[in-house]
């Protein structure tokens, strides 16, 4: 069954990444993806969008990174793709706005995966929390390359405003331009974690990026605790 606490703390550090971002290679992309979790990455998402990948190139690499991500006890996500993330047998799917219902998502995976929905405003998230999210991905925090669909970004003072709306029960991740930079503000505001792609793919040691990103984490987690 579903357990929103694992969940939370699984979505401290959320890699998202597809072959598109690591130079069209799927080798290069399940190297990368093993190196943000060696570095404390608790969830890991296939976001292969515009790659030149064939559907039966994306269902061996999903196998491979549901594969290393279970090895390194992480969560495994598939982005948008339903289908995909249900030939996958993958721990949860993120859908966005311009994607089927929620309702609809449900009774196509089923009661045990998770459900991630991406919200960027105060309606949005109110209505994927009554819709049954399990998790909602905020943003854009920051302007981004990485995703030419993120809209424009409503910063931390946005996700605070999701943050007070929806409560605490609810596991909130901030997406979007997230940097080692940046992300503290976006954990400060409420964020339970940050969702990254080039802040790890892009980086000279995806681990030691990884790493320093899990201990603003752990460091922000440990300050609301006392």
């Amino acid at each position: 069954m579903r357990d929103r606490e694992k969940l939370r703390q699984k979505l401290g550090v959320y890699f998202v990444v597809g072959s598109q971002d690591c130079g069209y290679s799927a080798e290069m992309t399940l190297a990368i993806a093993e190196q943000a979790l060696q570095g404390g990455a608790g969830s890991l998402q296939l976001r292969d969008k515009g790659s030149r990948l064939n559907q039966a190139e994306k269902v061996q690499l999903g196998q491979e990174m549901k594969k290393l991500a279970a090895a390194y006890h992480a969560l495994f996500f598939v982005n948008d793709d339903v289908d995909l993330a249900i030939t996958l047998d993958a721990d949860g799917v993120h859908v966005g706005q311009e994607d089927m219902s929620l309702d609809a998502v449900r009774e196509r995976v089923g009661e045990a995966m998770y459900i991630g929905v991406s919200a960027g405003t105060v309606e949005e998230a109110l209505e994927a929390q009554r819709g049954g999210a399990d998790c909602i991905g905020v943003g854009a925090m920051y302007a981004t390359s990485s995703k030419a669909d993120a809209g424009e970004p409503i910063g931390p003072v946005g996700l605070k405003q999701i943050r007070e709306a929806v409560g605490g029960s609810l596991p909130i991740v901030g997406i979007g331009g997230i940097t080692l930079g940046n992300a503290s503000a976006v954990l400060s505001a409420g964020a339970d974690g940050v969702a990254v792609i080039s802040a790890i793919s892009r980086a000279v040691s995806p681990e030691s990026a990884a790493r320093e990103l899990n201990k603003l984490v752990e460091n922000t987690r440990h300050f609301h605790s006392r």
